[in-house]
């Protein structure tokens, strides 16, 4: 395995919190020589590593001569790239891969100074792609909170009654936003934040990743794609459920089927070594059988807004958009991955319906981390 060097905090950087598994706001040096793996902190923060993550060594500030630098007038940003250049020297690195976001100005340090870095995204994204037993721990409790947040929302739409052509729960009207805040109250209580997620309605479902806004009205679609993030580990989850309060359209309701067919299917063909294209394949064949446009049976250049005109799925973790793909480019899955499932049928004017599990790739085939309906009925 090559050496390696990280630069960065382990809110912002997934490839240094999969190593560091705790929350440390400032910007720190992760090292690996050999098997030894390193970190270099402030005294603030040596402790907390200590205990999260016993198996790497930890030295401070102090130890590269950062009290001595202060001393010498020194700026702050000189001295991290000084402290930076004496620890891969004292540990031996000469030559070591980094992540694509390695910052510029360390680099360019390391390099006038002798040590050659190579970014290697795939490296990273391997290291990433099967999940410890804390990472799906988080995603776990992510997924439930998920869970939880859909069972309030689903509780007031059913109080929910039309009036005036839009709907009223509890004599107030029922907005987009109102049904967010139920949502993220069900987020702060399970221990999970989202910064955004999606609850739109009627012909705003079929606008990609658009995240809803404004009052309901009865018989339109209603998706709510949420994807919090795990406060303790950093992980996320995501799921999509679409619910109609009232006389759902024909066109919905066939939609809302197939979306479910496809569903199924994709769960039952995942398993080690299929590739992600052959998962989107499957879908967009169901689809098109039934006349409908997809991203693997439309003319190169055209653009879709109609149809399927998104991925099938991606890996979720410590981003909730990461490798493997499940989509027109495809990895082959490995035990360990964690990806998402969400096929969809859209029309403009009209909205759309979108269901989404996360699942497990396991040794023989798959767990579905999911637990909860499918009703196109709230």
């Amino acid at each position: 395995m090559p050496d390696v060097l990280i630069h960065a905090d382990t809110t912002r950087s997934p490839e240094l919190r999969h190593e560091v598994p705790l929350p440390v706001p400032d910007s720190f040096l992760y090292l690996e020589r050999d098997g030894r793996k390193l970190v270099v902190v402030s005294s603030l923060e040596a402790a907390r590593v200590r205990e999260a993550a016993p198996e790497i060594e930890v030295f401070t500030l102090e130890r590269f001569g950062n009290d001595e630098l202060i001393a010498q007038g020194m700026p702050d940003e000189e001295r991290a790239l000084e402290i930076a250049l004496r620890a891969a020297r004292e540990v031996g690195i000469e030559r070591a891969s980094v992540p694509p976001t390695f910052p510029l100005e360390l680099a360019d340090h390391l390099r006038a100074n002798g040590i050659e870095l190579t970014v290697d995204r795939e490296l990273f994204d391997s290291r990433r792609r099967a999940k410890n037993a804390t990472e799906l721990e988080g995603i776990r409790r992510a997924q439930r909170a998920c869970e939880a947040a859909l069972d309030a929302a689903r509780e007031l739409l059913r109080r929910a009654d039309a009036s005036n052509g839009m709907l009223v729960a509890d004599g107030e009207p029922l907005t987009c936003e109102r049904l967010k805040r139920v949502v993220e109250n069900v987020f702060g209580e399970h221990g999970v934040a989202a910064e955004e997620f999606i609850v739109s309605h009627g012909a705003q479902t079929a606008i990609g990743h658009e995240m809803g806004h404004g009052a309901i009205a009865p018989g339109e679609p209603i998706v709510f794609d949420l994807f919090p993030r795990d406060r303790e580990t950093g992980c996320y989850s995501d799921m999509t459920r679409t619910y109609v309060v009232g006389e759902a359209p024909q066109e919905i309701r066939e939609f809302h089927r197939l979306a479910k067919q496809a569903l199924d299917e994709a769960i039952a063909s995942t398993k080690p070594g299929v590739n992600g294209r052959a998962l989107m394949q499957q879908t967009c064949d169901l689809f098109h059988e039934q006349g409908y446009p997809t991203q693997l049976h439309k003319q190169p250049g055209e653009v879709l807004e109609d149809g399927f005109f998104h991925g099938l799925g991606h890996g979720v973790g410590l981003e909730v958009h990461e490798r493997p793909w499940v989509s027109r480019v495809g990895d082959d899955l490995v035990p360990g991955d964690v990806i998402t499932l969400e096929p969809g049928l859209y029309r403009r004017g009209l909205g759309g319906v979108r269901l989404e599990d996360i699942v497990l790739v396991t040794e023989h085939g798959c767990e579905n981390l999911t637990r909860y309906p499918y009703d196109l009925e709230p």
